[in-house]
């Protein structure tokens, strides 16, 4: 029986499972087995679209499909977390295991706090994450700098620092150092990311560590909650899944890899804030962009924080309708309202029509207001900082809230 903080090498007894999946397929055999066994009604997941450029969501309730959704897709930026809440009525009536990034974790969690997701119903399968690359800037990033039709790619891959591709003829890796110094590589808000080992998920899993015999042919599976140590432990008794435990040198060198990308945050955030400015400046600089905004709400709907139904940013005596760019107050409120639990997933900036730094903005105010109030969103249950919340009715009401909204202290 494995217990909460085990740590394993991990693939699946199915060889066909072994070959089609990353690392042993491991993932793929643990959902499947939660799928069979019922443990979960359904499993969202990512698969491939036209392209490797285009990743989808897809909601599989029969295990047979799942070989779909094997693999990697690094340059896909779908958020999982926001389509639970959305499109699946939050898990509220329904079992559902989420293959998560670290972001996504976070988001699931954020909307948990604010009940429009039941994270009893919700079974977190969590993979290590150096960041994804926008589709967009994949294709010009393969074209420029690896001089390869990017239509030609079959496969793609971030491993020991390089962003590596195979395509017909040949394959082909360089440095992410040195592509992100040209301009290129992982999204900036995924180059400022300190999670990347999601044990905040039932199960952590991902090549990091996995060496000798094993490397490429198996997953480091770290158990992280009671839910995800039954899982692992039924796969592993009923046969379909086959495991043994991590050797203590792959897991100091999975820790020197963990460590090694933490470093990597805090030089793109101190890169990244220090180009912002402090005080009047950053404002300057936050209301100058902003001042594109051509209020198509593709943040405010793609965000896993936004929730309420009638937006603030819809009433008339808050922000003046028809006005395009909005006034700076259209911002303000979502700086308001989100930035202290801001998960930096990237998706106001991914989606923005006019290339508005929206996410750095969001992160910059967010890592401001964690080192005030030592608050980190979306690791854990404890509620935000800001809305009038330093008293304790005040926190227990926002925990008790099942409105739209979390406050409205305009109400008329």
């Amino acid at each position: 029986m494995a217990a909460k903080g085990e740590m394993f090498y991990a693939w699946s007894a199915d060889k066909a499972t072994q070959d089609k999946g990353e690392c042993g397929g491991a993932v793929t055999t643990l959902l499947k087995h939660a799928l069979d066994t019922k443990m979960v009604d359904a499993v969202l997941a990512v698969t491939k679209g036209a392209d490797l450029y285009d990743a989808r969501p897809v909601l599989i309730t029969d295990s047979k499909d799942l070989a779909k959704t094997a693999g990697s897709l690094h340059c896909g930026t779908l958020l999982m977390s926001k389509l639970v809440k959305k499109y699946l009525d939050g898990a509220e009536k329904m079992k559902i295991a989420v293959t998560v990034k670290g972001c996504d974790m976070m988001g699931l969690y954020e909307l948990a706090k604010r009940k429009q997701v039941n994270l009893d119903n919700v079974l977190m399968i969590g993979v290590n994450c150096g960041g994804s690359v926008s589709p967009n800037m994949a294709r010009k990033m393969i074209t420029d700098k690896f001089g390869v039709d990017p239509d030609k790619v079959t496969k793609e891959e971030i491993d020991k620092g390089q962003f590596i591709i195979e395509y017909e003829g040949g394959h082909k890796g360089i440095s992410m150092d040195e592509l992100e110094e040209a301009g290129y590589g992982r999204r900036s808000n995924c180059r400022r990311c300190k999670l990347k080992v999601t044990r905040q998920a039932d199960l952590a899993c991902g090549n990091w560590g996995v060496i000798g015999d094993k490397a490429g042919n198996a997953t480091f599976v770290e158990v992280c909650s009671e839910k995800g140590a039954n899982l692992f432990s039924q796969a592993v008794d009923k046969g379909v899944l086959k495991a043994e435990k991590a050797s203590e040198k792959g897991i100091e060198m999975r820790k020197k890899v963990e460590g090694a990308m933490m470093k990597l945050g805090d030089k793109w955030r101190e890169k990244d804030f220090k180009g912002l400015g402090e005080g009047a400046a950053r404002l300057k600089t936050i209301m100058t962009e902003t001042g594109r905004c051509i209020k198509c709400y593709s943040c405010i709907e793609a965000c896993p924080i936004c929730y309420c139904v009638e937006c603030s940013t819809k009433k008339p005596y808050l922000v003046e309708p028809g006005q395009v760019p909005p006034p700076f107050m259209f911002h303000l409120i979502r700086f308001v309202h989100i930035s202290d639990s801001c998960v930096n997933c990237g998706q106001c900036e991914e989606l923005c029509a006019m290339d508005i730094r929206n996410s750095l903005f969001m992160h910059s105010l967010q890592v401001d207001l964690e080192k005030m109030f030592g608050h980190t969103p979306g690791v854990s249950m404890e509620l935000p900082v800001l809305a009038l919340v330093e008293e304790k009715t005040e926190r227990d009401r926002l925990h008790g809230t099942g409105t739209d909204q979390i406050f409205d202290i305009f109400k008329k």
